[in-house]
This record gives C-alpha cells, structure tokens and sequence, in this order.
C-alpha cells in the first residue's frame, strides 16, 4: 500500500505551533499532528474520512497541549 492524497499545513493550537499531516492508505485516512519544534508526533489517529481522522487527533493533540506546563522567561 501507498499513502495517496497526502496534504500537510501548520496551525496554531492552544498556543502551539503544530504540523498535521494527512493522507489516505487503502479506505482509511490517518492524520498525525506534531509539534513544529522540535518535531516530536504529539498522535496520530485514523477515520473512515479526512475530517474524522484530522478531527480525532486535533483534539487529542489539544487535550496534550492544553496541559503542557510552561515557565516564563525572562
């Protein structure tokens, strides 16, 4: 199998730049979203379409994020 109609964008998500990639193997759509810096996969999810896929991990990705401590800096 390969991957077909592959798209990829940037966002900002809960203060967070993130990457979500997106792409189609045989009837199931994956999408996996990663934090632009460093470049570490936060989740990758499937669905019976894009939107489902892509939905699922953005809010997965949200939830992770949304509890990421930060510190201020000076």
């Amino acid at each position: 199998m390969r991957a077909e109609d592959y798209r990829s964008r940037q966002e900002d998500l809960a203060g967070w730049r993130i990457g979500i990639v997106s792409y189609r193997l045989g009837e199931r759509w994956f999408c996996e979203i990663d934090n632009v810096s460093p470049g570490a996969r936060l989740t990758r999810r499937d669905g019976a379409t894009r939107e489902e896929a892509e939905r699922a991990a953005l809010e997965r990705a949200r939830d992770m994020l949304s509890r990421t401590r930060t510190f201020p800096t000076e």
